[in-house]
């Protein structure tokens, strides 16, 4: 048995010799575990869940590791989470937010960055005073600006070895789940950070992104004719660098920089010869920043598969890199060193882990950053190691070139970064004193409460120490350093009384009332649960429950046995006979009822069917036990049981009402059951009526159609088909439990004008199913048989014995041409609304048609709302119409050519219904020849992708 189950058993374990009526204070304070003995640190390493003495494994062991070990005898592994000297200060992965993590560390370590951010002015200085002394709440970054100064500041000077950086990544808004595109990420956030530092006064504040990582580059396009040059400046925060078919780092900039023929339908307009000519255009470098990122492009689009796919190619990099040979000017200093490598560990471009290496300005030294461990590299050397190792294992695995001193090679590296090497390397970034006191005063607050909180669990709570019980998760958060702790909110641990539920003492700690006073003064919040919230109902009412499951199969069997015995007289109870037979599991179910419905379930018994636990389910008077209180003249749901069988029954259900055997049955029954016989009888003489004047109608024989007109007559009736199927179920089924058909309502057929719905020509085809035609002699008989609202018929006008097409038919009333048209219409549109319906793929090779036996039979919604509910999948699972169609014809999505009916479907934002594509409907597929040219495939891919998903 689990230790915390342990627990629990042995808090109630009293309650075997204890009946509820003698329960003491004793036995309360047995049941919330105040006697139990607190657990010593260094001996439990773990919290114990079902001890609310236990304060072991909290997360006080981040902060008691700081005080002296010879000060504090039983510290539970003081070095394992305490920060190393000269060591940097780790990052939490949060679920899925390791890349993040990397570009956190590399921009701590960007130290003109940090100290631009420390100028930052914030709102830290609202929570001192003017004395300097901290105001009773805990500071809460506003800003991205703040959420990132004030992680560089625990990341400069936490005492722990990791640190959680949630606050940040909520007020970005990032899913902790979902692993984004890191390069992506980097872009979007350089670009918010820039966007607000802009707002700020300070100079060296407001333009440190530019400063730092924006350059300029221009795309110079030359006219072949008249030698025109056209510049287009533009700025970049990095430079995206393709790295197919090339093994150097500078290979990919010389292609990055090459120049471009313009020629054919691609030609340039020039504005001095006013016409199109052959051109040629590059990129030239103007500037670059202090920082430079190259991006290289690992995560590539594969035309084969349609999706990303990540490039495991060797690319090799120098530590020094010249940037001179690629600039537009030759005169500046462009020797650039490498100062961080960001690695992408993983074989899929959708999944894996980001690490980082760094190098620290300061010491020149390498570091791996690998969320919460770090590691230095030894002799101040780059060591990509084992991450070269966890590429894709393929059969065509390259063999790692040999990098000569000072160079290196990497097929997971996703980004370089290199630093100018002229930048001055004396920078210190100094957190502002405000700030630093919000990060360090923490711990001192912690270390007077938290010893406290240790003195007064040693003592054993000793007789007569006022104490309190407080939320273990909030002890945790405010443990944690990540976020400033909310007021208290112990609401969802009452019971119904408004006290400490007992079941809730598992989620609880007992501290000291000193410490209570300090957090309740410090953080607010409610209510307060010492010794006078132990809630005495509770465990009277659990002692009750317990000491009933332990007698419950034994008074089963003892009321088995009596339920035997057959009752003489009056004596005895009556009793459902349906619950009776189960009243032992709706026991159970009551007796396993959480507290907070006790009093809601407890003894619910005769009469009352709605709620759980009930020993009763029959509600109706006709069918059940019980009406209005009183009992049904029907016997046959209710039997009757001795004396003795009742008590022991009364015992699980103490508030069911009493129904003696000399009871008198209800009055209102007895009158309702001579009404209903007389009902009865009613209903089976108007049925056997209807059903002889209509026999013929009754069992669908000898009818009229008016696609063969009867020559005996020259007019028939029409009823509604509804009329008839809904007379024949009473007249053949259940004349006694149905009530009798009494109208014919016509007016379902009419328009509001009062007109007729439906042609001749309808009525003998799709329309057809909605009505019935009557002989003229039926008609007579359902006009006194029925209230009839509308009378409708069909009268035939003229005949022809040679040409019976050409009959001509009239209507009473007259057809109403307006409504049927509408009629018509909203049918159309009726028709193409719709959800799940099968749509057919034909692929079309030297215009014919070609059905493969795996073509895909498409399952598709036609409106757009359908179409947002199916847009989130689970995890892995691709789009299936954009698979089917793929994979069934070898065919990509950005060469599918999609029609109806001679119509191209390319309205990328039209729903189905209005593409004309309806339940059933055929789909025309031609595809398109390969196209070679990358740039050409993307925008075919961005023209025509969103339909087949759509699909």
């Amino acid at each position: 048995m689990a230790p915390r189950l342990q627990l629990e058993k042995a808090a109630w374990r009293w309650t075997e010799t204890v009946p509820p009526e003698e329960v003491t204070q004793e036995h309360i304070e047995a049941a919330y575990r105040i006697g139990l003995e607190p657990c010593q640190r260094g001996v439990c390493r773990r919290n114990c869940r079902g001890n609310p003495n236990c304060l072991v494994g909290i997360g006080e062991h981040v902060w008691l590791g700081e005080i002296d070990e010879n000060s504090f005898h039983n510290i539970d592994d003081p070095n394992s989470e305490r920060r190393k000297k000269n060591a940097f200060v780790g990052l939490t992965n949060l679920g899925a937010t390791c890349y993040v993590n990397t570009f956190l560390q590399m921009w701590f370590l960007n130290l003109e960055l940090r100290q631009a951010l420390y100028l930052c002015p914030s709102t830290c200085g609202e929570y001192v005073t003017g004395e300097g002394i901290s105001k009773d709440r805990d500071y809460e970054p506003q800003t991205i600006c703040e959420h990132l100064q004030y992680l560089f500041a625990l990341l400069q000077n936490s005492n722990r070895r990791y640190i959680d950086p949630s606050g940040f990544v909520k007020a970005l808004g990032l899913d902790t789940g979902q692993q984004q595109d890191a390069q992506e990420f980097s872009k979007l956030f350089m670009s918010l950070l820039e966007d607000t530092l802009s707002k700020q006064k300070n100079p060296d504040v407001r333009n440190i992104v530019q400063k730092q990582f924006c350059g300029e580059y221009a795309y110079v396009t030359v006219c072949n004719q008249c030698g025109r040059e056209s510049k287009l400046v533009s700025k970049f925060y990095e430079l995206e660098l393709n790295i197919q078919g090339h093994k150097q780092l500078t290979d990919c900039i010389t292609e990055f920089l090459k120049e471009e023929k313009l020629e054919g339908d691609n030609r340039y307009f020039c504005e001095t010869c006013q016409s199109k000519q052959n051109a040629t255009r590059k990129i030239r470098l103007l500037s670059l920043p202090c920082t430079l990122n190259l991006q290289l492009m690992r995560f590539v689009f594969d035309r084969q598969t349609g999706h990303k796919k990540k490039l495991n190619t060797y690319i090799g990099f120098s530590e020094l890199l010249d940037m001179e040979p690629f600039m537009e000017q030759k005169d500046g200093v462009y020797i650039y060193e490498l100062s961080a490598v960001l690695i992408h560990r993983g074989v899929s471009a959708y999944s894996g882990h980001y690490i980082a290496h760094v190098k620290d300005p300061q010491t020149g030294e390498w570091y791996k950053f690998n969320d919460e461990d770090i590691e230095k590299m030894e002799g101040k050397k780059l060591q990509l190691g084992i991450e070269e190792d966890l590429a894709e294992p393929s059969k065509s695995q390259t063999r790692k070139p040999k990098c000569g001193k000072g160079t290196h090679c990497s097929r997971n590296a996703y980004m370089l970064v290199y630093r100018l090497q002229t930048r001055e390397k004396s920078l210190t970034a100094e957190v502002p004193i405000l700030l630093y006191s919000r990060v360090t005063l923490k711990c001192h607050l912690l270390y007077h409460v938290l010893v406290e909180m240790y003195m007064f669990v040693s003592v054993h709570f000793f007789p007569g120490c006022p104490y309190e019980f407080v939320s273990l998760e909030w002890l945790q958060k405010w443990l944690d350093e990540s976020a400033p702790p909310k007021p208290i909110d112990n609401t969802a641990c009452l019971c119904s009384h408004g006290k400490l539920h007992p079941d809730k003492i598992s989620i609880m700690k007992r501290i000291s009332e000193y410490v209570a006073d300090y957090f309740y003064r410090r953080y607010g919040g409610g209510p307060r649960l010492n010794v006078k919230a132990l809630c005495k109902d509770c465990v009277v009412e659990r002692c009750r429950i317990l000491r009933l499951k332990n007698q419950l199969n034994e008074d089963y069997k003892t009321v088995t046995n009596l339920l035997k015995i057959t009752v003489k007289g009056n004596d005895g109870f009556w009793v459902g006979k349906s619950s009776l037979r189960s009243w032992r599991q709706l026991a159970l179910e009551q007796l396993n009822e959480q507290d907070d419905d006790a009093d809601q379930s407890n003894g619910k018994m005769n009469g009352d069917a709605q709620n759980k636990g009930s020993l009763y389910a029959e509600q109706k008077c006709s069918l059940g036990f019980l009406h209005a209180g009183d009992l049904c003249i029907s016997e046959n749901e209710r039997r009757v049981v001795s004396k003795e069988a009742w008590k022991k029954l009364k015992q699980y259900f103490p508030k069911a009402p009493e129904f003696p055997n000399s009871r008198e049955c209800c009055s209102q029954c007895k009158i309702l059951e001579r009404e209903g016989e007389e009902n009865e009888a009613l209903h089976k003489m108007m049925a056997c009526e209807q059903k002889t004047a209509l026999q013929n109608l009754f069992q669908d024989k000898c009818r009229p159609c008016l696609g063969s007109w009867p020559q005996e007559t020259d007019e028939l009736y029409i009823v509604s088909q509804f009329f008839v199927e809904e007379w024949r179920k009473f007249v053949s089924r259940r004349p006694t439990r149905c009530s009798p058909v009494s109208s014919v309502g016509n007016s379902a057929l009419l328009c509001p004008h009062g007109g007729l719905m439906f042609t001749f020509a309808s009525m003998t085809k799709e329309d057809s199913k909605l009505i019935a035609l009557i002989w003229p002699s039926e008609w007579e008989a359902i006009q006194k048989l029925f209230v009839v609202d509308h009378v409708i018929k069909i009268i035939r006008m003229q005949t022809s014995e040679t040409s019976p097409e050409s009959t001509l038919f009239d209507s009473e009333p007259k057809l109403c041409p307006e409504c049927r048209e509408g009629l018509l219409c909203q049918q159309q549109r009726d028709l193409r609304e719709y959800t799940q319906a099968t749509i057919y793929v034909h692929k079309v090779v030297d215009n014919k048609k070609v059905m493969k036996e795996a073509a895909p039979e498409l399952n598709v919604s036609s409106s757009e709302a359908e179409e947002e509910r199916e847009e989130v999948k689970p995890e892995g699972e691709q789009d299936p119409d954009f698979n089917q169609i793929m994979h069934a014809f070898s065919v990509a999505p950005f060469d599918q050519n999609l029609s109806i009916d001679g119509k191209i479907l390319n309205d990328d934002t039209a729903t189905l219904g209005a593409l004309g594509v309806i339940p059933e409907s055929v789909i025309l597929l031609k595809a398109d020849e390969p196209i070679a040219d990358y740039a050409a495939m993307d925008d075919v891919m961005q023209g025509k992708e969103d339909l087949i998903i759509t699909l």
